[in-house]
């Protein structure tokens, strides 16, 4: 099993969780982190740390979430990998919450 960075994270792309990961499986996009699947080793420190909420083990993904297990294998092989918390975007609180974001997500 591993855990799943959903919807809410993008536009919001907090960082808090890469600060906590023990193995670096954090990888960044414009707008947007996943997780690399492969290296992730479940020991669920990233969850609570996240504060839009967006970060789910594989296996509790709320309904309608389920894409992007694909979506976090997919991009971690071309993404770079995070490792240090940055300043999240300015408007990232306006987008914390917000449906209907993945036809927003920067590949």
């Amino acid at each position: 099993m591993t855990f799943v960075v959903t919807e809410n994270c993008i536009k919001c792309k907090f960082t808090d969780c890469v600060d906590v990961c023990p193995v670096d499986c954090f990888h960044e996009g414009p707008n947007f982190l996943v997780i690399d699947p492969d290296e992730c080793i479940d020991c669920t420190l990233c969850e609570p740390e996240c504060p839009a909420e967006a970060i789910f083990a594989e296996d509790e993904l709320p309904e309608g979430q389920e894409q992007f297990i694909e979506i976090n294998a997919e991009l971690s092989q071309t993404w770079p990998v995070i490792t240090d918390v940055q300043e999240p975007p300015s408007d990232a609180e306006e987008w914390n919450g917000k449906s209907d974001k993945l036809a927003m997500l920067e590949k």
